[in-house]
């Protein structure tokens, strides 16, 4: 496979799909390490992690001839190497290579979907080059001879691999003691004990190095000596361990800490299986290889290859086309119960009533079918927060200021699909907080504010939507500057009619921008329009509140599934229009006698509040039909503090329908977000209700 193709086996699609998977986890540990980093202290067993997924993808890029990303996999590899040996430290520039190859990896497994990898080899070059010019060997430096001191024996010492004697060397230079604590278990079980010991070991500082020792009962028995380092004082840990029968050599001299001779540590007997091949061990020792607690296996019971685990990865093409077709049997579903009432009315009863049995029999199971493959398209929202994570990390850094996320509801389960579509705007959202909303240090504490500003990420279900809601304690939005901007942009004629609400909305128009200058992260007027659009795509709605000087907040609300949703059917002018009823409040009857003009534009007052009217003919330039269309109602949509009615002639009803998109030619058509079918074959616009909001605050349906 070349570099530059784009995948086309199941193999190399599994590949992408698990490098993916590495290069995220990688992204999340070199965050956890860098802001170990911030502290002055690290976790060994942390780098070595992202250490071995490096290893793992370089290992994987390579068999399937991904040769770029194995290259700078590898780069990335000797880096971290340097880094765990001790041969560079972990400043600032290590760290900041460090996040670079991640985001360089990210970005060629994109590139791999697209089959445009070839495009990018003069940045992974670049990237190579870098990561060696910072790895160029210097002068070495005389080390003190810090190991001679500690009256290791030459056989433990010789064992040694480079990284162990480097970490041994970390441990002395910090002061710590030094102890080899000498444990010998039964062969059957030793796997038990010698896990046990060491997870009290970790508990008391960093297990060095595990190696085969000889013991007195070489045919029953296996020894270890286990290399620990520790802040803590003999006495100290000799009572850590008391309940363990082992010994401890501190620098020379011995503690017994058994209170009898010394005994195995042994763990409940479980059955053995003679190994295929017994190979021995360092010691000369041959092992026999245990079986697990509870897996006891007959001598003749035959071995299983069967796989112990029992997920499956699936691609989201599948479960789309799956969808569909679950799509297509409501739609069926819905004809045949449109059929047994015709049916019923022409006086075929009988014929009808077994028919509508039929039907609801199967609406039951459409039903659990439809919620099953539903379940299996959600995942938690948290998977998403990661990623927004390592953004605030990278702009905090970038920017000079101090930046705290807190995130509520990781567990709040969405559409996979949605998902991907709100991770865009929910960036733009996010960089736009710490560019914008969050002020330097020093601004912070000459208003009195912590110096650390505060980015809280959120989301609930509510209902059938789901809420994720981003909200900063930075300066807030300045609405005086933004009609100051709309006004010398034109966008508004005379800024005293503008109400806060409406000049918050201008932000979400294309190339506005209140920024005062141009950075990397914002200020050129591209995001915000994109974050509406994006996020009305999927029929959901976004909305700003906002307090100068103290912040602001970014609502946007979701529905949890587009695949198959339950929509209004409205009759309007001749035409008949799907809402879905996720963005309903309610439906009233309009009286003509509550109608008030308000500045040329239609309202009526509900419940003490003014709710502005919406007429669709109006909206999509429709000739009504006839004079009086007799009975009319308002449905009332939106989201947050955002109300309109859309004034309709009839209410057919709710039903669930399947969107379909319009295509490219219509993406720019504001109101409608795509077509569904009815049971009868008709074909119905879905109306955007968040797209019409705006579309009617900017005047544009009045």
């Amino acid at each position: 496979m070349s570099s530059s193709s784009v995948p086309s086996s199941d193999a190399a699609r599994d590949f992408l799909a698990e490098a993916e998977e590495i290069v995220e986890e990688l992204s999340t540990q070199l965050a956890d390490l860098a802001d170990m980093a911030e502290k002055g202290a690290w976790e060994p067993d942390l780098l070595n992690a992202i250490f071995r997924g490096a290893h793992s993808l370089k290992g994987l890029a390579g068999m399937f001839g991904f040769s770029m990303i194995a290259e700078v996999a590898h780069h990335a590899e000797n880096l971290l190497d340097w880094l765990r040996m001790g041969k560079v430290s972990l400043s600032t520039a290590v760290i900041e290579l460090l996040f670079s190859s991640a985001e360089l990896l990210t970005t060629l497994l994109r590139a791999c979907v697209d089959g445009t990898l070839d495009q990018h080899q003069a940045a992974a070059t670049a990237h190579a080059a870098a990561i060696n010019a910072y790895l160029n060997p210097t002068a070495p430096v005389a080390e003190a001879p810090l190991l001679e001191q500690l009256g290791l024996s030459e056989s433990l010492m010789g064992a040694l691999t480079e990284y162990e004697e480097h970490r041994l060397k970390e441990n002395c230079s910090k002061g710590r003691h030094i102890y080899v604590v000498h444990a010998s278990f039964e062969l059957t079980t030793f796997d038990q004990g010698l896990s046990q010991v060491t997870d009290i070991l970790k508990g008391c500082g960093e297990v060095i190095s595990t190696l085969p020792s000889v013991g007195e009962n070489l045919e029953t028995h296996i020894d270890f000596d286990l290399l620990v380092g520790s802040e803590r004082d003999e006495q100290e840990f000799a009572q850590l361990l008391k309940d363990l029968d082992v010994s401890i050599q501190v620098a020379g001299s011995v503690v017994a800490v058994s209170q009898s001779e010394p005994a195995p540590v042994s763990a409940p007997a479980v059955p053995e299986v003679e190994a295929a091949s017994i190979s021995p061990d360092k010691a000369g020792i041959p092992v026999k290889l245990p079986v697990l607690e509870g897996a006891a296996i007959s001598p003749d019971e035959p071995l299983t290859a069967k796989s112990m685990s029992r997920t499956v990865r699936v691609d989201i093409g599948k479960l789309d086309e799956l969808m569909n077709i679950v799509g297509e049997l409501v739609l069926a579903h819905s004809s045949i119960s449109s059929i047994a009432n015709r049916m019923r009315a022409e006086g075929f009863s009988r014929m009808a009533i077994d028919l509508g049995k039929a039907a609801k029999g199967l609406e039951r199971r459409l039903t659990d079918l439809q919620k099953g493959v539903m379940d299996i398209r959600m995942i938690p929202v948290g998977q998403l927060y990661e990623k927004m994570s390592r953004i605030v990390r990278k702009i905090s850094r970038e920017q000079g200021k101090k930046i705290e996320l807190k995130m509520y509801g990781a567990e709040t389960e969405l559409d996979k699909l949605i998902v991907e579509d709100i991770a865009d705007p929910l960036m733009h959202i996010i960089r736009n907080a710490i560019d914008h909303g969050i002020e330097s240090p020093e601004r912070r504490l000459a208003a009195g504010k912590d110096e650390r500003g505060t980015v809280r990420l959120s989301s609930f279900q509510k209902g059938n939507h789901v809420v994720i809601e981003v909200e900063d304690d930075g300066g807030g939005i300045d609405i005086e500057k933004i009609k100051q901007k709309a006004l010398s942009k034109g966008l508004v004629q005379d800024v005293s009619s503008l109400s806060d609400r409406e000049a918050l909305d201008l932000i979400f128009l294309p190339g506005f921008s209140t920024a005062d200058k141009i950075t990397d992260v914002s200020g050129r007027g591209v995001g915000m329009d994109v974050v509406r659009n994006n996020i009305a795509a999927v029929s959901g709605m976004v909305d700003i509140e906002t307090r100068l000087g103290q912040g602001s907040r970014f609502t946007i609300v979701l529905p949890i599934t587009l695949a198959i949703i339950k929509a209004l059917i409205i009759f309007c002018a001749g035409r008949t229009y799907a809402i879905p009823i996720t963005s309903v409040v309610e439906s009233i009857i309009l009286e003509p006698s509550d109608i008030k003009t308000v500045e040329g534009k239609e309202v009526i007052n509900l419940r003490e509040q003014t709710l502005p009217l919406l007429r669709l003919e109006r909206l999509f330039k429709i000739d009504r039909i006839g004079i009086n269309p007799g009975d009319q109602y308002v449905v009332v949509v939106g989201s947050a503090e955002k109300r309109l009615g859309i004034v309709v002639d009839d209410l057919l009803g709710q039903q669930d329908i399947v969107i379909k998109p319009l295509g490219s030619a219509f993406k720019s058509l504001r109101g409608i977000s795509g077509a569904a079918d009815l049971g009868d074959q008709r074909t119905i616009l879905v109306m955007d209700a968040g797209g019409i909001i705006a579309e009617t605050m900017r005047g544009g349906g009045a």
